[in-house]
């Protein structure tokens, strides 16, 4: 990729507008009220987080006026999909979405090769991330990661994104007293949650065979999406405990409406 170049599809990088955080702040107010004119001016002051997350791919061989165009694509969702409430930076939300939207269009269009660094910075999360569950006896949040290894949070999403690959749905992730936990148990339905076969049976008496807790379970992954761990926290209770309940629920409805 091109480095040093000044002028991007037509954009004078060097004369790119530099936002104040109180300048972010207000253009942010306006445009949640609706103000189009903030928001374009809010996109252009953040077109120089596109420039630092697009010199990141500089091992592809893909042009760098593509990789700009298509982190302006993400720029733009993180900004129409930011929630101003949440107390976090903008760019600490913006920066895995204009990563994401780069890595797909390169997923369409080529291979990436991952680095070495890369992959220490992710190995260094991971095994960070493994001594932080066991010091403190629950999963570590990102900010907690990053501070163990010093790097930015972004950097180790980034990281963490590149290593990623394909899994099948059945790969078990989880194993206690015999109950497998896989991948797919994971993964929240949000399109077909009520047009699967949970729809076309007959689930009203099944249900009512159930306990509280087995109905509640049941309720919420087949017809809320929710995913095990999803539920788990609701309920509070583990997510071994979730998967083997859920198990035996669909067990009893399976008998109860083969019987």
């Amino acid at each position: 990729m091109a480095q040093g170049k000044v002028e991007i599809c037509g954009v004078n990088t060097s004369k790119l507008p530099l936002l104040k955080a109180a300048e972010k702040e207000s253009l942010f107010e306006r445009i949640e009220a609706g103000d189009l004119a903030a928001r374009k001016e809010y996109i252009e002051g953040n077109l120089r987080l596109v420039l630092s997350v697009i010199k990141r791919f500089s091992s592809s061989n893909e042009n760098v006026d593509d990789l700009f165009q298509i982190g302006c694509i993400g720029l733009i969702k993180a900004i129409d999909n930011f929630d101003s409430s949440l107390q976090v930076k903008f760019s600490t939300y913006a920066v895995p979405m204009i990563i994401g939207e780069i890595r797909r269009f390169l997923r369409d269009n080529s291979s990436i090769r991952v680095s070495r660094s890369l992959k220490d910075t992710a190995y260094k999360a991971i095994y960070a991330k493994d001594a932080l569950t066991r010091r403190n006896a629950k999963e570590p949040t990102l900010e907690e990661i990053a501070k163990e290894v010093g790097i930015s949070k972004e950097d180790i999403v980034y990281a963490m994104d590149a290593i990623q690959n394909p899994m099948s749905l059945y790969e078990p992730i989880f194993t206690d007293g015999g109950d497998t936990l896989y991948v797919m148990d994971q993964i929240s339905d949000k399109k077909n949650k009520e047009e699967t076969w949970v729809e076309h049976l007959s689930l009203s008496e099944a249900m009512k065979k159930l306990s509280a807790r087995e109905h509640e379970i049941i309720s919420l992954r087949f017809f809320e999406g929710k995913t095990q761990m999803e539920v788990a926290d609701i309920i509070g209770i583990s997510q071994a405990q979730v998967s083997r309940l859920e198990k035996n629920a669909l067990r009893s409805m399976r008998s109860y409406l083969t019987a």
